[in-house]
């Protein structure tokens, strides 16, 4: 009796595993530290190690993309069939800084099974993520009996996630033209818990500034001159009084600009997730939540946009009282961005803002350093209900969709290649990415080998029904 596509997936996937662990914990022990300069050379290695590992997987194109600052690495494993779909798979091969005296229970670089868990630094992110790429490709053309994927396969794994991604985009637009897609994969997100299995649709943006006021040109007595001057520290609390209206909404003229709205099925979809606000508080470390007004903890996180106030600080601050008026007073703010926003507009703004909001006899410079842009796939696009059937397929349960509340590189992929970004990822909150003692689920790392198994099929078959 044949078997069925997807028995002979998990067949090959089972007959595999061991070989599959073994190279995983082979990666998992070079200590890839791109936020250290000790580790460079540990960097430069594990991009060596993982392009020799996709051209033994079969990618024909397994290549170390030189940078300013760490490698990349980029693969290519054309279809067969000219008219196939291609698809970027994005993730990294850094990782977090770690030691056993911060707290790990083993050697962080030395990788441990324990029950049905491995732990090493980068085993959920996002090593683990990115190797069951090559397993599921191979289970995908046994299944199939393809000699080549169903699509395009295209992999970019960058070095210097874990360090801001200070060189990715400026990667992506010298290599635009080889790393062209109709769409990305990425693979450095997780899921709503082990029971609930979950595609995230989309990402924030970021803006960061930081803003100086100055007053007198040196400190001054406040008996002499207090009431009579104008205080730069008083100027800078007024500008963070300002900042939100009595609704939490955030009070800067054009900072809404383009913003798309939730729709309500979007809203029904956040809250049918099992999500339990008490024990959300209690990993914040807070005792009560507070933001825009008409909207839900999830929304606010997920979906809309937000100004927080990251530091504040201006005149004495030592002990006891130093009766003054300080000569000058900052404060740090970033903006998360969502669908719709344009960071050079918020930059705009917050500018044009910030300049009103200082009375005369204060001096404001305003620095931002850099900018992400926002990424969201609507949820009736093809290729998202690509991941979702794939991913639904694997898990054998209804797939959910969530949003991810931080920011990072994938939307430089959106902008400069101008495809829809999808994120598969396996991973899930106890996992414990930059912590001590990460970990991956085994059987969830294999789910997510599944998945990519079914998934490259699935694109292929839907694509070009596409509208």
């Amino acid at each position: 009796m044949s078997q069925t596509p997807d028995s002979a997936v998990r067949t090959y996937i089972e007959q595999h595993r061991a070989a599959f662990l073994d190279d995983l914990a082979e990666w998992l022990r070079i200590p890839s530290v791109s936020a250290q300069p000790d580790h460079a050379a540990d960097v430069r290695r594990s991009a060596d190690w993982l392009a020799a590992q996709l051209k033994k997987t079969g990618f024909p194109t397994a290549e170390v993309w030189q940078t300013p600052g760490a490698p990349a690495v980029f693969a290519e494993w054309p279809s067969d069939d000219p008219q196939a779909p291609t698809v970027l798979v994005y993730g990294h091969h850094d990782v977090q800084p770690a030691a056993r005296e911060d707290g790990w229970d083993s050697e962080p670089f030395e990788p441990v099974v324990r029950g049905n868990r491995l732990h090493a630094r980068g085993a959920a992110d996002d090593k683990g993520q990115v190797l069951f790429h090559t397993l599921g490709v191979r289970a995908h053309l046994a299944a199939t009996g393809r000699t080549t994927p169903a699509v395009h396969l295209k992999l970019l794994i960058e070095g210097e996630e874990e360090s801001g991604s200070p060189h990715f985009r400026a990667l992506v637009e010298r290599h635009a033209e080889r790393l062209a897609a109709d769409a990305v994969i990425v693979s450095d997100t997780g899921m709503w818990s082990e029971d609930t299995p979950t595609v995230c649709t989309g990402m924030r943006g970021l803006a960061e500034c930081e803003i100086r006021l100055y007053g007198p040109d040196q400190d001054i007595h406040s008996g002499s001159f207090g009431g009579a001057v104008p205080n730069p520290a008083t100027a800078v609390a007024r500008l963070v009084a300002a900042l939100h209206d009595e609704h939490a909404r955030v009070a800067i003229p054009g900072f809404y600009d383009g913003v798309i709205e939730l729709s309500d099925r979007e809203r029904e979809l956040f809250a049918e997730l099992p999500f339990d606000e008490g024990q959300w508080l209690r990993a914040a470390k807070s005792h009560a939540t507070r933001g825009e007004a008409g909207y839900t903890t999830l929304e606010r996180v997920w979906a809309r946009p937000t100004a927080e106030v990251n530091g504040i600080g201006g005149g004495y601050q030592g002990p006891g009282s130093k009766t003054i008026v300080p000569s000058s007073a900052m404060v740090k703010l970033s903006f998360r961005l969502v669908a719709g926003q344009d960071p050079d507009h918020v930059e705009k703004a917050v500018r044009a803002w910030a300049e009103q909001q200082v009375p005369a006899g204060i001096r404001c410079e305003i620095t931002f350093t850099g900018a992400t842009r926002p990424c969201l796939t609507p949820l009736d696009h093809p290729a998202l209900k690509s991941v979702a059937r794939a991913m639904g397929r694997a898990f054998e349960k209804p797939v959910r969709f969530t949003r991810e509340g931080g920011s990072g590189p994938a939307a430089d992929l959106q902008d400069v290649l101008g495809a829809p970004v999808l994120f598969l990822g396996i991973s899930v909150p106890s996992d414990g990415w930059h912590a001590p003692n990460e970990k991956v689920e085994l059987d969830l790392l294999l789910k997510g080998v599944e998945t990519t198994a079914y998934l490259w099929g699935d694109l292929a078959e839907h694509w070009r029904h596409a509208p």
